[in-house]
């Protein structure tokens, strides 16, 4: 019996026992979506939700692990996209036509500088202060690119950026862009809930709960505070490339003061605490976005509404769990736990 135990655990990696059936359910039924799901469904709704998923990603890392909640994230996505449509190819004459190869890291490392620099400023202050001044740099790009003509192309921005044809494939098309964005939204979690147990991430943490223990200890706080802006600068970045090709154009309006709060109440209904929840809040903003207008039409009202029932939802997930969605998931299970029989394992 021993013998067929260590088998067993030789043929089977131990991460692979790790991991929940429900993850391998879902990856299943993501792969799988294609093959059931229209056009509009692959594209619009699910390839929009892995980009806000990202994006609200990036701001999930520095509040959960870094006690830090920025509302610049939106604008590195933006500059990632606009630094795609500057260097890349465009409709406008101001872009240089650079290959993919070359414009896509300069997009993501300048989107990095980006970050990193708004960091800086940021981490020097808390709380409320924290928040105010990445909103005020945040309200500044918007107002830049819109006003300045001779690197955004002002109001106008750029249009027909769309993505490179890679292995003779069109990447816009829905099931490919489905794809790439699934593949994306991967690597970015999974580099989240590395990076969340790796050296640096522990000591994120522990600067999070008790910043003057950790400088005692010798850990340099406000480094660790900066490379976590850099590394969530990463993340939003790559979700803005995907937005400006999702959508093959980039204006001022992309960066506007109510995407940059989207964001933050698709982290917050989400669950900012575990890496999964702004993917949840993305798909639950996604389709309230999509949806609610034409049930608000149904009713004879306007379908401009849709906004009031985006934030009721928000009050009411806050109001009724902080956490978020899973948090709201996490006390059912626990109520749940809690009535059933411990001989049995029978509800009560």
């Amino acid at each position: 019996m021993a013998m067929v135990e260590r088998q067993k655990s030789a043929v089977q990696p131990l991460w692979i026992e790790r991991i929940p059936a429900g993850w391998w359910a879902l990856a299943l039924f993501l792969l799988t979506m294609p093959a059931w799901a229209n056009d509009f469904i692959l594209f619009q709704v699910m390839g929009w939700t892995f980009i806000l998923g990202m994006i609200a990603l990036s701001l999930m890392f520095l509040a959960g692990y870094g006690g830090m909640v920025s509302l610049i994230q939106m604008s590195v996505a933006a500059m990632a996209g606009y630094m795609v449509a500057i260097f890349g190819s465009s409709g406008a004459e101001l872009s240089m036509g650079l290959p993919w190869w070359l414009y896509i890291p300069i997009a993501i490392i300048m989107a990095a500088i980006f970050g990193t620099m708004v960091g800086a400023l940021a981490v020097r202050t808390e709380g409320i202060y924290t928040i105010m001044i990445t909103l005020a740099i945040a309200a500044a790009f918007f107002y830049f690119s819109r006003q300045n003509y001779t690197i955004f192309n002002g109001y106008s921005g750029f249009n027909l950026v769309v993505p490179p044809p890679l292995f003779g494939v069109d990447w816009r098309q829905p099931v490919p862009f489905f794809y790439l964005t699934l593949g994306c939204a991967v690597i970015c979690y999974a580099a989240v809930i590395y990076v969340s147990r790796a050296p640096f991430g522990l000591a994120l943490q522990g600067v999070r709960d008790n910043p003057r223990r950790m400088a005692a200890l010798g850990y340099n706080v406000t480094a660790h505070r900066i490379a976590a802006y850099t590394f969530a600068s990463v993340i939003a970045a790559i979700g803005g490339i995907l937005l400006v090709w999702q959508n093959a154009q980039i204006a001022p309006g992309t960066a506007g003061i109510p995407a940059v709060i989207d964001i933050l109440v698709i982290a917050v209904v989400g669950g900012i605490t575990r890496p999964i929840g702004p993917f949840i809040g993305a798909l639950i903003y996604v389709l309230l976005r999509t949806f609610s207008p034409d049930v608000l039409l149904a009713f004879g009202l306007s379908g401009e509404r849709f906004k009031l029932l985006i934030g009721l939802g928000f009050l009411v997930v806050v109001f009724f769990s902080p956490d978020g969605v899973l948090g709201l998931w996490e006390r059912w299970k626990t109520r749940r736990d809690r009535r059933r029989d411990p001989l049995t394992g029978e509800s009560k």
